[in-house]
């Protein structure tokens, strides 16, 4: 078996288990939406603990759900990518 049949046949074995690898990425959406719902839960927590914190603990949570959501598309990116 020569390099090139050897190239070709692990890019075949690599093209079988690519519906595998999509479903695996598009399942970080429900990791994400995990993650979000246990950020805003801690959030309206802070919130009602300390009030006068509500603007800054509001600022912080919205960056981190924006790193979760960025998260989230990349995963689903990246199963598009792989199935296509």
């Amino acid at each position: 078996m020569n390099i090139l049949s050897a190239i070709v046949f692990l890019f075949s074995e690599v093209m079988n288990l690519a519906p595998i690898g999509a479903g695996i990425a598009a399942f970080t959406g429900v990791g994400a939406g995990i993650g979000m719902g246990i950020a805003i839960s801690k959030a309206v927590e802070g919130i009602a603990r300390q009030p006068e914190a509500a603007g800054k603990i509001q600022r912080v949570l919205l960056i981190g759900l924006a790193f979760i959501e960025t998260t989230a598309i990349y995963g689903t990116f990246i199963a598009i990518m792989l199935v296509i």
